[in-house]
């Protein structure tokens, strides 16, 4: 086999490996914007621990039906990038949702969150969920209610038993 081959088929493997283990990936079109936009994007991706590569579109079709996700097939026209985050589901989205909304030409074309294929509106939906921290914060404040309910209930029976007997 050619050196050619065996790096192109290499290169496969590496897409479809990262699309196996990613908990999301985010598909884009960069097409619009200049290298200091890219550069701002990558490395604010990058600190989320997300990795942002451009892929020819080829090579990505091929992993992407040895992974089963041949859906995303249709959008793989033109430039694009592509965002793998192994941990934090909504990191990328968040991150390029945000990062479209000020640069208008970078455009979400497809996304894939827990290995399944998700629409621009999918993607954007959990782009607006919030953060972990923030959905703990509201789970306690949850939790806490009834607690707090309760407390108040009992010193204003307290307060009312003082009251009475005074």
């Amino acid at each position: 086999m050619s050196k050619v081959i065996e790096n192109k088929q290499a290169q496969v493997q590496e897409i479809t490996e990262k699309f196996q283990n990613a908990a999301s990936v985010v598909v884009v079109d960069y097409r619009g914007l200049n290298v200091a936009q890219v550069t701002e994007l990558r490395k604010q991706l990058r600190e989320a621990g997300v990795e942002f590569k451009v892929y020819k579109n080829t090579l990505t079709r091929r992993a992407t039906e040895a992974v089963g996700l041949e859906g995303i097939n249709d959008v793989l026209v033109g430039p694009n990038a592509i965002a793998f985050s192994n941990e934090d589901v909504v990191a990328p989205a968040k991150i390029i949702n945000e990062f479209a909304k000020k640069n208008e030409a970078l455009e979400i074309k497809v996304g894939i969150i827990e290995g399944t294929i998700s629409s621009v509106e999918d993607v954007k939906a959990l782009a607006e969920l919030p953060s972990r921290e923030g959905l703990l914060s509201m789970l306690l404040s949850v939790l806490q209610a009834p607690v707090r309910n309760f407390a108040l209930a009992t010193k204003a029976v307290a307060e009312q038993k003082e009251e009475q007997g005074a």
